[in-house]
């Protein structure tokens, strides 16, 4: 249902990554199975940009497709851990601020080169996070992959604070409905700040919510996220 709609005018600011933008603040604890299903869902279902604001139910993890799935353990010791449809690292959300941005089709961002879309991202979450007073900065082009747990080595247009610690990391997938984009970040956030990615990403935001069929979700769940043979899939 949707709730109110903003004309953000960030066009008019710092140039606004999309036209408009669904903002969903999703308050319902998931697991790790559901929270992955979901967010596979809605690039399934939705025909217009979602940004999604999660939260996890105690204890959970998650690692990059191209992770394997003992080094995810090694590094998650004692956690529930899921493996992600999208890459990068190792990571631990008992205490990060975890998002997803999904833009359908293949115009605009969803088609440019991945290293092109993180940036775009990036840039918009460093200028919201900065509008919090939270001092960033964004990894120059050309740093490798390291993989492993995904806030020890900052790799190309992550963001770090000033010391040069990494705070935010993500990991995308294309597929033929859209692009995927699963983000975390791990410094403290005040309760507005999804609203203030929003406007950062969009010139319009349209606060909503969405209710996917559990059946559907659980269905997600069973063929992937939930199951031994895609967690140890090569």
């Amino acid at each position: 249902m949707t709730v109110w709609v903003v004309e953000t005018g960030r066009n008019d600011l710092d140039g606004a990554v999309i036209p408009e933008l669904q903002l969903w603040t999703d308050d319902a604890r998931r697991d790790g199975w559901r929270n992955m299903a979901v967010d596979e869902w809605l690039l399934r279902t939705t025909e217009r940009p979602v940004l999604r604001i999660y939260r996890w139910e105690p204890d959970w993890g998650s690692y990059g497709y191209f992770v394997p799935d003992a080094e995810a353990a090694a590094a998650l010791p004692g956690l529930k851990r899921v493996r992600r449809w999208t890459g990068g690292g190792i990571v631990d959300h008992r205490q990060d601020w975890t998002y997803t941005l999904v833009l359908p089709g293949r115009e605009g961002l969803a088609g440019a080169k991945g290293a092109e879309s993180y940036r775009v991202i990036h840039e918009a979450l460093a200028g919201a996070l900065a509008e919090s007073g939270v001092g960033v900065r964004l990894s120059p082009a050309g740093e490798a992959a390291r993989g492993g747990e995904c806030f020890v080595h900052p790799v190309e247009y992550d963001l770090t604070d000033p010391e040069g610690r990494k705070i935010a990391g993500a990991g995308q997938r294309r597929t033929a409905d859209g692009l995927l984009h699963q983000g975390s970040l791990a410094c403290p956030v005040d309760g507005a700040f999804g609203e203030k990615l929003a406007a950062r990403l969009a010139d319009r935001v349209e606060v909503s919510g969405f209710l996917a069929e559990a059946a559907e979700i659980e269905s997600i769940v069973e063929k992937r996220y939930g199951s031994e043979s895609w967690r140890l899939r090569r």
